[in-house]
C-alpha cells in the first residue's frame, strides 16, 4: 500500500557531502515521524535522524553538527543532508516513514529498501 524510495548513495570521499531522499507513495493518508537509519556491517540498525510531523529534529551524537534532515510534506519526501563525512559513516542507510494508510485508523513503520553510502579516499 506503501513504497518508499530512497535515492542519494553513493562513494565520497572524507570530509565530502551527499544528499539523500526519500519519497513515499502509495495509499497515503498522513504521515507522522519520518527517519533515517543506518546499519554498517557486523553492527546494530542506529538511528541517524528523526523529524516528527511538527519539524522536530533528533540526532545522535555521532552525527549531530554534520547531518541534517528535513521533509517536504507535499512531496511526502525525506531528506538527509550529510557533510563533513568520515570513514565510519559508510552504512547501508535506511528511511523510515510512520504512515496512515487512506481509510485506516492507525499508523504503521514502513522502510527504504536502503542506499548504500561508502566514505572512503
Amino acid at each position: 500500500q506503501v513504497q518508499l524510495v530512497e535515492s542519494g548513495g553513493g562513494l565520497v570521499q572524507p570530509g565530502g557531502s551527499l544528499r539523500l531522499s526519500c519519497a513515499a507513495s502509495g495509499r497515503i493518508f498522513s504521515i507522522n515521524a519520518m527517519g533515517w537509519y543506518r546499519q554498517a556491517p557486523g553492527k546494530q540498525r542506529e538511528l541517524v535522524a528523526h523529524i516528527t510531523s511538527g519539524g522536530s529534529t533528533n540526532y545522535p551524537d555521532s552525527v549531530k553538527g554534520r547531518f541534517t534532515i528535513s521533509r517536504d510534506n507535499t512531496k511526502n519526501t525525506v531528506y538527509l543532508q550529510m557533510s563533513s563525512l568520515k570513514p565510519e559513516d559508510t552504512a547501508v542507510y535506511y528511511c523510515n516513514v510512520v504512515v496512515m494508510v487512506a481509510s485506516g485508523t492507525a499508523y504503521f513503520n514502513y522502510w527504504g529498501q536502503g542506499t548504500q553510502v561508502t566514505v572512503s579516499s
